[in-house]
This record gives structure tokens, sequence and C-alpha cells, in this order.
């Protein structure tokens, strides 16, 4: 119970913390055709400061001061991670492939961002791609716990 609050509280701060610096993308209409792919699914295209998404002040965040974003992500996987450890604990092969599934998912977010100009970008590439194969080396570690202990309770 300690860990999930701790990692909520970071989560909250953070995603305070990374709204507030993203909203510095109001003052910057050159980026607007570039940063705000919610704002133009929704809207079209931006013209003006009012028909900015809030999710684009996540995007511009991550893009150009991505220390909170980043924060954001990894707590974000920690209690995805820690939930489904919490709900699934019993079931060790379950757990293995929720692992691996989110290991697939990460992989696929970092190959979406592998050739990033910014600087951000890049941290993200990283930071998904190094989580996806945290997920995927425990998921096959705890797969492989699993046949040993099953073939071990058949040998005895």
């Amino acid at each position: 119970m300690f860990q999930f609050g701790i990692a909520s509280i970071l989560l909250l701060i953070s995603t305070v913390c990374a709204l507030y610096e993203g909203s510095a993308i109001v003052d910057h209409p050159i980026e607007w055709k570039y940063s705000t792919p919610f704002s133009q699914f929704l809207y079209g295209e931006v013209n003006s400061n009012s028909s900015i998404s809030q999710l684009d002040y996540f995007i511009y965040a991550a893009k150009f001061q991505p220390t909170f974003p980043a924060i954001m992500v990894i707590s974000s996987l920690y209690l995805l991670i820690l939930i489904g450890y919490h709900l699934i604990k019993q079931q060790h092969k379950r757990f293995a492939y929720y692992l691996s599934f989110w290991g697939g998912v990460l992989f696929l977010l970092s190959y979406f961002i592998f050739n990033s100009p910014t600087f951000g970008g890049q941290i993200f590439f990283y930071i998904w791609l190094v989580s996806g194969v945290f997920c995927i080396v425990t998921a096959v570690i705890t797969y492989f716990q699993i046949l040993n202990r099953n073939t071990n309770e058949i040998k005895n």
C-alpha cells in the first residue's frame, strides 16, 4: 500500500508540473503545427491558443521539457506493474503474460518515436525501450521459474 501511495502522489505531482510546463505552447504559435496532434485531430488546424487541447500540453512538455513527463511515465508504468502484480500474484503464468503484453506495448511506443529530432523524444525512446526490455526479461524469468517449478514437482 505504501508503494502505491508514493507512486500515486509522484504521478499526481508530476502531472500537474507537466501541465504547467506544457502550457507554454500557448505562447509559441510556431510549434502549433508540430506539437498539437490531439487538437488537430479534434478541431482541425489550430489557429488560436483557445483551440489547443490540454493533452497537447503533455506533448509539448515531453518534447521540450521532458523531466516531469518522464516521471509521469515511469510512475505510471510502476503503478500498472504493481497493480497487475497484486491482482494476479497467485497466477504467475498470467503475470508473465501481463508483463509480456506491456513489454510489447512499450516496444511499440519506442518504435513510433525512434527517430525523434527532439531531446525529449529521445529520452522517451530510451525510457520505453528499457522498460520494455525490463518487462520482457522479467516475464521470461517468471515463466521459466514456473516451468522449472513444474518440472521439479513432476520429478518428485
